[in-house]
């Protein structure tokens, strides 16, 4: 998990995000913490925000310095394809293989709907939280907020915590409950609110989007975003391929983008 972790931190700094400059916020980083998450719990009333899910989401909301600490040192990932695969892959395998079989109605019923093959979205599963035993342990609206109060994504991870309050409003989650990674990614497979609140489905069909719990709706909403990313059903995702471009918009590192094809390949393989 630590080094996929890094990798998406890394390629989320390569994100552009353009939104035209809120006349409510507060500078990142001047004056108190505080002070900034009162103006931003403003401009997010402004942008239609309810006010019980702003003070659900937000209040007793502090400065987390660790999240900054770990966004400061961030290295560069080095690692070769066959070392991280060599590492990632064979302890995973058989659990993946246990997986395919154990939810093998559920995968057949997402591939019927979005045409996402169960290898690539069991491995992907496996890879970023060890089929959902990982998922992280940091309060996400407290992390985006430090980050979003942080002057170097500030836009970035202002936009994230509005459609982590905006998970909040509709339900899916209680604001306890949305826990991840340092930099904002939250649930099985790794969504980052934005995507949450775009591709996050109802597959389990309680009335919630819960990619915390719920396999089925894990498994279905990371289909549902490759399908958006140009996946084309019945066919290979093997490097050069179309459906490997689309593995590649889930994370853009080459590398664990091969070993998510790796993966999936060897899954395929598994009696």
């Amino acid at each position: 998990m630590t080094s996929r972790l890094s990798l998406r931190a890394l390629t989320l700094g390569a994100l552009l995000l353009s939104s035209a400059a809120p006349a409510l916020a507060a500078p990142c980083g001047t004056g108190s913490f505080e002070t900034w998450l009162e103006d931003f719990k403003k401009e997010a009333a402004a942008k239609g925000i309810s006010a019980s899910a702003i003070q659900a989401g937000l209040s007793g909301v502090t400065l987390d310095k660790s999240v900054l600490a770990r966004d400061q040192s961030q290295k560069v990932f080095t690692q070769s394809f066959e070392e991280f695969s060599g590492r990632m892959v064979p302890p995973r395998l058989t659990r993946g293989s246990n997986m395919l079989k154990q939810y093998g109605s559920v995968l057949g019923r997402i591939e019927q709907t979005y045409g996402v093959s169960g290898e690539v979205l069991v491995a992907i599963w496996g890879l970023e939280t060890d089929f959902g035993v990982n998922i992280g342990k940091f309060p996400t609206l407290r992390a985006l907020a430090t980050l979003a109060y942080d002057c170097r994504r500030t836009e970035l991870f202002k936009a994230e915590l509005m459609d982590a309050l905006r998970i909040v409003e509709r339900g899916d989650i209680a604001p306890q409950d949305l826990r991840g990674a340092w930099a904002g990614e939250i649930g099985q497979t790794q969504f980052m609110p934005s995507s949450y609140i775009k591709f996050a489905v109802d597959f389990d069909g309680n009335g919630r989007r819960d990619l915390m719990r719920s396999p089925p709706d894990v498994l279905a909403s990371t289909a549902n975003f490759l399908a958006n990313h140009g996946w084309q059903r019945g066919k290979d995702w093997e490097p050069g391929s179309a459906n490997f471009a689309a593995i590649k918009e889930w994370n853009k590192s080459e590398v664990y983008a091969k070993t998510i094809a790796a993966f999936a390949t060897q899954l395929s393989r598994a009696p």
